[in-house]
């Protein structure tokens, strides 16, 4: 019997070199970036599935959109959660690019009746850090 063998890899396999930027020609303004195909493997080796959106603000670069769909697809037979997923996109995003402002959300399609959103921001990061404490919801760390 002859079938198509696929080779799963872990999210330590995931490449942020493959990103690339292009020099910014503009400056103020907001990219808006929707990738509603985004595959991958969950933990349990099934594919998965989310629905990206990002917001970007670059100063002197912004993103290559070709570079952005290779990285994209080394996560299609990638074993990782969502926790890592969205981890790691940000991350890799923000040492390749240093942009002033990003923030990434990745709604995951409903597994067993239950979907989930997962975001990283910019804003969010900076509170933690200013914080000290991740388990409050940003309505409270501004009344402090």
């Amino acid at each position: 019997r002859h079938g198509l063998i696929i080779m799963k890899k872990l999210w330590e396999t995931i490449d942020g070199a493959v990103l690339k930027s292009l020099p910014n020609s503009g400056h103020g303004y907001e990219q808006q970036i929707d990738i509603p195909e985004f595959t991958f493997l969950g933990v349990a080796e099934q594919p998965d599935f989310g629905h990206i959106k990002m917001w970007f603000a670059g100063e002197d670069t912004t993103i290559e959109l070709k570079s952005l769909k290779e990285y994209l697809f080394q996560f299609r037979d990638t074993i990782i959660s969502y926790e890592r997923c969205i981890s790691v996109m940000y991350e890799h995003m923000m040492e390749v690019y240093q942009p002033s402002r990003l923030r990434l959300e990745i709604a995951f399609r409903p597994r067993g009746g239950i979907s989930s959103k997962m975001v990283a921001d910019v804003l969010t990061k900076a509170l933690t850090k200013f914080t000290g404490n991740s388990s409050k919801r940003a309505s409270e760390r501004f009344s402090e």
